[in-house]
């Protein structure tokens, strides 16, 4: 799979996810009570089940949007100029729900929020797409392979009140779809 420069990619995509996240959060600012609407639980999947995708555009605070949405705009930029428009939200979407689904399955308690598990899936598809991609993370100044930098993330999803689950099912969506597209590529090279 070749990597077009992801500056001569149309960015579109990526700023319309980025609007709505930016959007919901304001109104969230406004009305935080309706984090308690938009958050996936099991109590409001089953209640309202569009929560499973409204709590991929919802943020706790300015931080947790801010770090999500700078993901968003570099790994979104590159799957953008590697796979396209359409794979590109394809992989975003599925790993996002797929990443509240595995939260779902393993926390009957608490409520997620949050753009990680479908950041976290462009991050995967990197990760086997283009394994070198040179990349740097705050604070550390020095240029990484992808993989290094998921790695550093997922052990920071470890964290308290974080949701390591959905960046789990997110990431490990992400690695799949990473792999059938390199078998794609492989078999039509052939």
């Amino acid at each position: 799979m070749r990597l077009r420069d992801p500056r001569s990619v149309n960015l579109t995509p990526i700023w319309v996810l980025m609007a709505v996240n930016v959007l919901v959060f304001i109104a969230t600012t406004i009305r935080p009570e309706a984090i308690n609407s938009l958050g996936v639980t099991w109590s409001t999947f089953y209640s309202q089940p569009w929560t499973i995708v409204s709590a991929m555009f919802t943020h706790a605070n300015i931080f947790h949007i801010l770090f999500n949405m700078l993901a968003l705009y570099f790994y979104g930029m590159y799957v953008l100029a590697l796979v396209g428009e359409a794979r590109f939200f394809l992989v975003y979407f599925i790993g996002g729900l797929v990443g509240n689904a595995f939260f779902l399955l393993t926390n009957h308690v608490d409520m997620a929020i949050g753009a990680s598990g479908a950041v976290f899936a462009l991050g995967g598809l990197l990760v086997v797409l283009v394994p070198r991609l040179k990349v740097m993370i705050f604070p550390i100044p020095v240029p990484m392979d992808i993989w290094i930098a998921i790695i550093i993330f997922a052990v920071l999803s470890l964290s308290p009140g974080v949701a390591w689950q959905a960046h789990a099912g997110g990431l490990l969506t992400g690695l799949a779809a990473g792999y059938i597209l390199k078998l794609q590529a492989r078999h039509r090279r052939s």
